[in-house]
């Protein structure tokens, strides 16, 4: 057991010594200068009541573990409320509680109670991250807010992933001084270390009220909100005994009904009846190798996605939301590239303000994308099946995936496998090295199979410094040199609370083309340069802290022409109360090779185009009940002008109901033609408990003329059984009156977990 400054023991004596009187469990002793704590745990004859209420004996008989440190706003001072903590386990399960002192309950921020709600960091809430392996690196994270919100959360690599969902249920209660929660967390919905009696713990708790974030062991405020997925600063947590021989084996079938209308399809449908079923399965072979299969794979209950403007000549992407292919996404992501990243409310406070130049990795290649499984040619083609395997230990990391997708003669796709390899080798400290490799069979086209292969590398040789680098290739065409079917990168990054820069270098060759992948853009030689200046000034108490920040991008063609450049200065001023106030100034040069349209009607001929352009942004902070991001921008375009006014808000009726406008104007004027790109939408949520809730998503798209509904009805009856039903509506604005129906559907959809 590794000895770290502060001990905190606690026993518990169970049933059969119930008469005896307990001993004194020993008290706080220390902390050293990285606040690390020690956690005993003790087993538990019998389940404590599960109520959230910590009125069982236990919670008698053992002092809670307290102490909490801030991060947020005042580095290594105290918590300005008290919070206790407990961790007991039996056979089956850990048990959490925690009770959490207000000096203010009035004030308590909840203002959302669906499961895995995005907006849950932005609540008063409690969370624990267990490191399962002990190895500093991985780990599962579980949070509530007073309402018994449920968010859960996978680190791997000290990177938070929020696809992760595990079966675990949590209750809360109020008491006269705060609120107090209770966790169960079966062992068999984690992965670990078999017989371990050690693993890191850590707990987080915000006081939203007050901006104020503490842990029980310390972490560096250069974290930020990524900060409970800093896994090497987490505490201990002994007295452990971990399952020796736990097995799962869990299969969930399915069951469809829909019915469809489609005025568009070859030949249209009107109110077309269908039934489907399928079934999904994992087997726990240990408790750190998984495997899941899945056969006719379904993804109806999927929300659509949310509509984005595009005003370059450069793809759009659009993340993945199948849960299928969520689970163990990280583990698949090359080189930092990936369409989720980020933990829903876990990231790490970002280098940058306002986004200088687009960031240092939004061009990075993602040579495995599991999005272009299931379609071809923009249209949605069936899932056969497939399984996947994820595994971990001696310091290894693998994951395979393999998947079919079915022939469908009007999509012009043909029966395709999908194939993905990747592998993951920890070394020193807080650093790794891997490769993946891919194949698609037929290749995209139709024709030979495309393979891709690469090498990636994290190293941390300090607590602020990350040097990362990668190369990759790519079958291509027949007589293309190594060099043009590659694509490699270098990049350096020092984020520390006060300073930070960036560095890159990246690669890109013309015929490099991963056939399971994306690529933003493609052919180019880029380098990259970023600094930030970030004080927190003593004598301002309403201002927390100021970024100063510039970038510069710079991008040339396969010829070594200049292609693409920008420099950007911005600056940013975080208020206490949690508003933010940036401006941001930049100057660019496009060459473009090639014509590219706009927008219908609109295209830019080719030729060198400089334009500058200024930003104001003003972020209200989360705890309003009426928030969101108000983004003004005007300036050059393509040798005119851009206006551009975008509103992303949130409007919040009560923990059970609120709305996410979004409401994006984009108006530009050329000398080749005027337009603009309008997105009006707006999310609706209502939540009746932490497990059910009807959502609809409604968007109106100037550029496309439609108008589009998407809502949604989820029900977990039973834990990891679900009901789903989901009605989408897509119209055409093109015609006089009220929009004219094009497609429509309502789906019904039960799943039935079995647990063996």
């Amino acid at each position: 057991m590794r000895r770290l400054g502060l001990v905190l023991f606690f026993t518990l004596l169970v049933a059969p010594a119930a008469a005896q009187n307990p001993p004194s469990p020993a008290e706080v002793v220390t902390r050293d200068a990285q606040g690390h704590a020690v956690l005993r745990t003790t087993r538990v004859t019998s389940p404590p009541t599960f109520d959230g209420r910590l009125d069982d004996l236990a919670y008698e008989l053992v002092p809670g573990a307290a102490g909490f440190i801030q991060q947020e706003p005042v580095e290594g001072s105290p918590a300005s409320d008290k919070t206790e903590v407990w961790v007991f386990f039996d056979d089956k399960n850990i048990y959490v509680g925690a009770r959490l002192w207000e000096t203010h309950p009035d004030r308590r921020v909840t203002s959302d109670m669906r499961r895995d709600a995005s907006n849950m960091y932005n609540n008063d809430h409690i969370a624990v991250l267990f490191d399962t392996f002990d190895d500093r690196r991985n780990g599962f994270g579980f949070s509530s807010n007073a309402q018994g919100g449920m968010f859960d959360w996978q680190v791997t690599n000290e990177q938070p992933s929020n696809n992760w969902n595990g079966l675990w249920d949590v209750r809360t209660a109020d008491f006269d001084g705060g609120w107090t929660v209770e966790f169960v967390i079966p062992f068999r919905s984690m992965r670990f270390k078999e017989g371990s009696k050690e693993w890191g713990v850590n707990f987080r708790r915000m006081v939203r009220w007050r901006n104020e974030l503490t842990f029980l062991s310390q972490v560096p405020v250069s974290w930020g909100r990524r900060g409970l997925s800093k896994v090497s600063s987490v505490g201990e947590l002994v007295g452990l005994e971990s399952p020796v021989k736990l097995r799962s084996f869990d299969v969930k079938p399915y069951a469809l009904g829909s019915n469809t209308t489609n005025h568009r399809s070859t030949p249209p449908l009107s109110n077309d009846g269908a039934a489907q079923f399928g079934v999904d399965a994992k087997w726990g072979i240990t408790q750190s190798v998984v495997t899941d299969f899945t056969y006719n794979t379904d993804f109806a209950q999927v929300e659509d996605d949310e509509a984005q403007v595009n005003l370059t000549r450069f793809s759009v992407l659009f993340p993945e939301k199948r849960d299928f292919f969520l689970e163990g996404q990280d583990v698949f992501n090359f080189a930092g590239a990936g369409a989720n990243q980020g933990g829903g409310g876990q990231g790490p406070a970002a280098i940058s303000a306002g986004g200088g130049g687009g960031g240092a990795s939004n061009v990075t290649p993602i040579v495995f994308f599991s999005r272009r499984i299931g379609l071809q040619n923009n249209q949605v083609v069936p899932i056969l099946g497939g399984a996947r395997l994820l595994g971990r230990g001696n310091g290894f990391q693998v994951g395979a995936l393999h998947m079919r997708m079915e022939e469908v003669d009007t999509a012009g796709a043909p029966a395709t496998d999908f194939s993905v390899f990747r592998v993951n080798r920890d070394i020193l400290k807080r650093s790794r090295i891997g490769m993946i490799a891919t194949r698609r069979g037929p290749g995209a086209a139709g024709g030979d199979d495309g393979y891709s292969f690469g090498v990636d590398s994290t190293i941390n040789p300090l607590e602020q410094l990350a040097i990362n680098a990668y190369w990759a290739g790519t079958s291509g065409a027949a007589g293309a040199s190594v060099n043009e079917r590659s694509s490699y990168r270098g990049n350096m990054t020092w984020n520390a609370d006060l300073t930070g820069f960036q560095v890159e270098h990246m690669f890109l060759g013309d015929q490099f083309n991963p056939e399971t992948g994306f690529l933003r853009r493609s052919a180019f030689r880029r380098t990259y340069g970023q600094g930030r200046y970030s004080p927190r000034p003593a004598r301002w108490k309403t201002v927390r802290k100021f970024y100063y920040e510039g970038s510069y991008d710079y991008f040339e063609d396969r010829r070594g022409r200049p292609e693409s450049r920008e420099a950007t200065a911005a600056y940013r001023m975080e208020l206490s109360d949690g508003d933010q106030w940036a401006t941001e100034y930049s100057g660019a040069y496009e060459h473009l090779e090639a014509p590219f349209q706009v927008t219908p009607g609109v295209i830019v001929p080719a030729g060198e185009y400089n334009f500058q352009q200024a930003k104001l942004l003003y972020t209200s902070s989360p705890q309003r009940r009426v928030s969101g991001t108000l983004t003004l921008n005007y300036g050059g375009f393509y040798g005119g002008t851009l206006k551009e006014l975008t509103w992303r808000g949130r409007l919040e009726f009560g923990p059970r109901f609120y709305a996410e406008p979004t409401v994006s104007l984009n108006l530009f004027k050329t000398p080749y033609g005027d337009g603009d790109a309008n997105i009006i939408s707006s999310r609706l949520t209502y939540t009746l408990t932490p497990r059910m809730f009807a959502s609809a998503l409604v968007q109106y798209q100037s550029a496309s003329n439609a108008v589009t509904t998407n809502a949604r009805f989820r029900w977990e009856y039973l834990p990891g059984s679900e009901l789903f039903v989901v009605y989408s509506d897509g119209r055409t604005t093109t015609g006089p009156g009220f929009p004219e129906l094009d497609n429509r559907s309502l789906v019904v959809k039960v799943t039935k977990l079995f647990r063996f």
